[in-house]
């Protein structure tokens, strides 16, 4: 008798359903081998092969794990060619991978790099390629496994893409690591050599020393180079706007010396910082922590200014083995002056603490580098590296310690592949290096907040209430905007809803922290108050459209009043932008990106106007109404607008105050409204309304809101009836004179005084 098994009211034969099952099986057995294979192989046939290895004349098969093609020459392996989006994660600021071809010779020597694929937005609408593609090729030809290696490039070369430029990085320099290991290529193949001895610092040893025995000894190391030497070091580069700007001065004279101590060593500690300063920085240090004394002389500053806007030396860097070690100001110490005797004096000395996790190891090499940069435009920079080794003198360290037994291969790879996990996602190091321009953003809309909340109270003030809001719009403008490049746009949106459709990921979001916290913050105003707390305040846009349209008024530009017919008909536009682009978003994402150009912003405030001719003109075209309609961008035009107005009907709360005569008669709300939010029968329109509170002012102005003028003249009536001095005189009884002659009694006043005088002369 046959068995079956109820599935729904049909009995099905047990054998179809291990046959379904094992279809499924192999339905999942397929898809986990072509996620094995990775995406290389669709994308050899387009890229050719001399642009990976100028060596190879072809592709092999894709193979192993990670996957890779050979590269060849004649049928020999000449390399192995990989998609960074196969070997690590390389996920963008989309959303989606950032792919990029890589070829790695038998050396572990990057050969070449093409960029196939990417949904950035800045570099859909603002960076041009270009800049990005070279960037990549500045990876060509650096050993990924040698950290004496000058190649490497920094972290953000590209000004304005930063996230952009990190992912970039971390993936090339990442998958060719794993690329060299798991094919043994170059100083990949010592991985599986037996370990050498391990050395650690002697705490026994505290001599101290001077200056000039710490420099024979190798205590301190010195990196000096002049005007020449940096000449030379651009020229290598081949940057023919570099080169084109040679440095002035001397040519032999001192661009920068830099001196290197690991001042953790007992001995190396107290020599430079003294005993008391040497005692205190042992407190300090937490266990496997290090200490570095950095020493700069030279019109080229070590330090830069990138640690006072965000926290981070973005010119310096230890390296050792494939770790790569950055500091931020937490980690920074500024000394006044290095205590050794005969040490020469120095503008710049700064203690550096390696941050937790990094476990630099003090008995073996490490690598200091120096990033230097030279101005070749107005806003663009070409950047060089170089630097020195630094490795513990022998007496400061310990015997060497017999190292353990040698693990398998594929424990090695086992350990590798478990180290390299323990390093923080690249949001959280993102949101480590901008700590305090998060503090700053968390501040301004802490401020903003109170604004709102306290509003009542504010526009009681009309003067003060003015500078603030001006203050604000300025801060918006020249922080947010112009310095941060934390201009929100209407990409932002359709690569939120494109990544609804797919693999979403909080961390994609989450590593540019500024944006990230502007767009949490407009999605909780959009609950409480709608769009304006964006539209009017956080848009460094919509800032500069306000600024200059008040400087236009100072000019006495004359001002264009739309009628609201009118008015009501063009707000629309927005709108259908919007639509447009977010129902282009659906068939093409990138196209829907390209097409978000409608949106000025990248021109006018992430890259300060320095585009190609049109569009700049096309960036003035849409600030040039605005000198006579006030903010016209904003409310006809703008997509991140109409975005932000579709939920502003569901907001929470109404704080803005109205009279039961504001429309029907009186007008002046209306009229002064700066964005004609307020309809002619009194209503705010939420859409509309960008929250400046101009309004409000009015709501309790007694010079110019007729319902508070009215009670303001009755409030002063009332008040002058109760003043004493303009009481009115109270009548007083007239005198009634009884004649002795028998008239009548008559009523007779009281002479003044001057009469009485007169009358009082003649009687005598």
């Amino acid at each position: 008798m046959k068995r079956y098994i109820e599935f729904g009211r049909k009995p099905m034969p047990h054998q179809l359903l291990a046959a379904i099952l094992l279809l499924l099986l192999s339905i999942l057995w397929l898809a986990d081998e072509a996620r094995a294979a990775g995406r290389l192989g669709e994308f050899l046939s387009g890229v050719n092969v001399s642009n990976i290895d100028p060596d190879a004349d072809g592709f092999g098969d894709v193979e192993g794990n990670p996957p890779a093609a050979k590269l060849l020459k004649g049928g020999q392996l000449v390399g192995y060619a990989f998609l960074t989006g196969d070997v690590v994660d390389s996920t963008g600021y989309s959303g989606k991978p950032i792919n990029i071809v890589v070829g790695i010779d038998l050396d572990g020597k990057i050969t070449g790099a093409k960029l196939v694929e990417h949904h950035e937005p800045i570099v859909l609408v603002g960076i041009p390629l270009a800049k990005i593609e070279h960037y990549i090729d500045g990876f060509i030809g650096r050993r990924v496994l040698d950290p004496s290696d000058e190649s490497r490039m920094p972290v953000d070369i590209v000004s304005g893409a930063t996230v952009t430029m990190m992912v970039i990085a971390d993936s090339m320099t990442q998958s060719a690591v794993k690329i060299a290991r798991s094919r043994r290529l170059g100083a990949g193949a010592a991985n599986t050599a037996p370990q050498t001895a391990h050395r650690t610092i002697n705490q026994t040893k505290s001599t101290v020393e001077t200056w000039q025995a710490l420099l024979d000894d190798g205590s301190v190391r010195k990196l000096a180079i002049t005007n020449k030497e940096l000449d030379d070091l651009f020229q290598r580069t081949g940057n023919a706007a570099a080169i084109a700007r040679p440095q002035a001065g001397n040519p032999n004279a001192s661009f920068i010396d830099v001196y290197v101590a690991l001042v953790s060593v007992p001995a190396i500690g107290r020599s430079l910082l003294g005993g008391a300063e040497y005692d205190r920085l042992r407190q300090d240090l937490k266990p496997g922590q290090q200490a570095i004394l950095v020493a700069g002389d030279g019109p080229y500053s070590f330090r830069g200014s990138g640690y006072v806007r965000g926290g981070i030396f973005d010119r310096i860097e230890l390296i050792q083995l494939e770790s790569t070690i950055r500091f931020r100001d937490r980690n920074y110490r500024r000394i006044g002056a290095v205590a050794a005797e005969g040490v020469p004096d120095f503008p710049e000395i700064g203690v550096f603490l390696t941050p937790d996790g990094s476990n630099l190891d003090p008995g073996a090499s490490w690598r200091f580098q120096l990033l230097v940069q030279r101005a070749t435009g107005a806003l663009d920079k070409a950047f060089v590296t170089t630097g020195l080794d630094y490795l513990t003198p022998d007496k400061f360290l310990t015997a060497p310690v017999a190292p353990p037994v040698a693990a398998a291969p594929g424990q090695v790879a086992t350990q590798l592949a478990a180290a390299a996990d323990d390093e923080p996602p690249l949001w959280q190091r993102m949101w480590r290096a901008r700590m305090f321009d998060v503090a700053i953003m968390l501040v301004a809309i802490g401020v903003l907040t109170g604004i709102f909340f306290f509003q009542d109270f504010l526009v009681k003030w009309p003067r003060a209430y003015e500078r603030i809001r001006l203050g604000y719009l300025a801060f918006t403008l020249l922080w947010l905007g112009w310095y941060e490049h934390a201009q929100l746009s209407v990409v932002n949106i359709l690569t939120f809803f494109n990544s609804l459709r797919g693999d979403f990921r909080w961390d994609y979001f989450l590593r540019d922290p500024l944006i990230f916290i502007l767009w949490s913050a407009v999605a909780a105003a959009l609950l409480f108050w709608g769009r304006g707390a964006y539209c009017g305040w956080l848009c460094p846009f919509g800032a500069l459209q306000e600024w200059t349209n008040r400087l236009a008024r100072w000019a006495h530009i004359p001002q264009v009043r739309v009628p609201f017919w009118l008015n009501q008909r063009l707000w629309p536009f927005k709108y259908i932008i919007f639509l447009a682009l977010f129902g282009l978003s659906f068939g093409s994402l990138g196209l829907a990106e390209e097409a978000a150009e409608v949106e000025p912003f990248k021109t006018a405030i992430i890259l300060h106007f320095a585009r190609e001719w049109w569009f700049l003109l096309f960036a003035v075209g849409c600030l040039a109404p605005g000198l006579f309609i006030e903010r016209f961008y904003c409310r006809y035009l703008c997509p991140l607008g109409g975005a932000l107005a579709i939920p502003a009907r569901v907001r929470m709360f109404d704080w803005l105050k109205r009279y039961k005569e504001c429309g029907s008669p009186c007008q002046r709300c209306a009229n002064d409204c700066p964005v004609q939010a307020i309809h002619p029968e009194g209503t705010i329109n939420p859409n509309e309304c960008i929250q400046c509170l101009n309004c409000q002012v009015l709501y309790h102005d007694d010079q110019r809101c007729p319902v508070v003028i009215q009670k303001r003249i009755k409030r002063e009536k009332f008040l002058a009836l109760q003043s004493p001095s303009m009481q009115p005189e109270p009548k007083r009884k007239p005198r009634v004179l009884v004649t002795v002659n028998g008239r009548e009694p008559s009523v007779e006043r009281k002479p003044a005084a001057s009469e009485a005088a007169s009358t009082e002369g003649e009687n005598q």
